[in-house]
């Protein structure tokens, strides 16, 4: 009797069947771990607070009335500037000026509005002005005026500090900044 391994017993058969399945399977894995490092990385890529540089990038926030704290909001972007030149480090400052923030944006009175000047404020407004337009023509401070609080109380553009740019919202422009990836800050 002769005994000869045959190509079509039951093991045989089982392999033909598992290796086409096997392999289809092996393909399918690799497409799927190929698309997830795909969309990981295009993630990555397209992330709004990934920045290539090191550029100190910071919006603040002022819808408060108290020049004091107004003051040392000037005094933190001075702050925050000076650091950066001793790392050698650029900055993008914006300040945004919102309901509150308004009366330090103008000399004028704002009489018979929610925002009217009171004496703290008149006492050293011409210090603030000095300062800011100090943060504006020098340290390249970008300062916007929310332009429904100026539409509210009827203010013209031309009793605004030189430098001074209007956005639509001031909420808005803060939130747009922030999902470019500027850390907000607003000084308590």
């Amino acid at each position: 009797m002769n005994v000869s391994a045959s190509s079509s017993g039951p093991l045989t058969r089982t392999a033909e069947l598992v290796a086409p399945r096997a392999a289809g399977m092996a393909r399918m894995l690799v497409v799927l771990l190929t698309s997830a490092v795909m969309a990981t990385v295009l993630a990555i890529a397209l992330a709004p607070t990934a920045h290539a540089d090191d550029t100190q990038r910071v919006v603040y926030h002022v819808d408060f009335p108290d020049p004091t704290r107004y003051s040392a909001t000037l005094t933190s972007i001075n702050n925050l500037i000076n650091h950066a030149e001793q790392t050698l480090q650029p900055w993008d400052v914006h300040l945004v000026l919102v309901g509150y923030g308004i009366r330090f944006a103008t000399d004028a009175p704002l009489e018979g509005t929610p925002y009217v000047a009171d004496e703290a404020l008149n006492e050293r407004r011409a210090e603030l002005k000095g300062r800011l337009q100090t943060l504006i023509k020098i340290r390249d401070v970008k300062v916007h005026l929310c332009d429904f609080t100026r539409k509210e109380i009827n203010l013209s553009e031309d009793k605004l500090y030189e430098g001074i740019g209007l956005v639509n919202s001031g909420v808005a422009k803060i939130a747009d900044l922030q999902r470019e990836g500027y850390a907000y800050l607003k000084i308590q």
